[in-house]
């Protein structure tokens, strides 16, 4: 069974940084595209970032381009979402997902983790 495990969300002032990390279960991270979404109170799910499977291709919504930073450690079968310069519009849950097609990674993914929340204070 896969699970996806996100971790290190928490409170951060704005302009502070936090590092997510995602660490699955039932599934090896080398052999799937990653991604990073994000819902706010009130918004439909958002796509953050994607990094792919083949040559570690990574990809970023406008919103927080030049601010995150997705990699992957296969090593130790993990995803990371760096983000620096908060924003108090970066408050959401943030879910890690996983999926095989390199299709479509901003949209549609086969497993999802339970979610971290991250708020940023103002």
């Amino acid at each position: 069974q896969v699970q996806l495990v996100e971790s290190g969300g928490g409170v951060v002032q704005a302009g502070g940084s936090l590092r997510l990390s995602c660490t699955p279960s039932g599934l090896t991270i080398s052999d799937y595209n990653m991604g990073w979404f994000r819902q706010a109170p009130g918004k439909e799910r958002e796509f953050v970032a994607a990094i792919s499977r083949i040559a570690s291709r990574t990809y970023y919504s406008d919103s927080v381009k030049g601010r995150f930073t997705i990699s992957r450690d296969n090593a130790k079968n993990t995803v990371y979402l760096q983000m620096n310069s908060l924003k108090p519009e970066d408050t959401a849950v943030y879910y890690c997902a996983a999926k095989y097609s390199v299709a479509e990674l901003t949209r549609t993914y086969d497993y999802w983790g339970p979610g971290t929340q991250v708020t940023v204070s103002s």
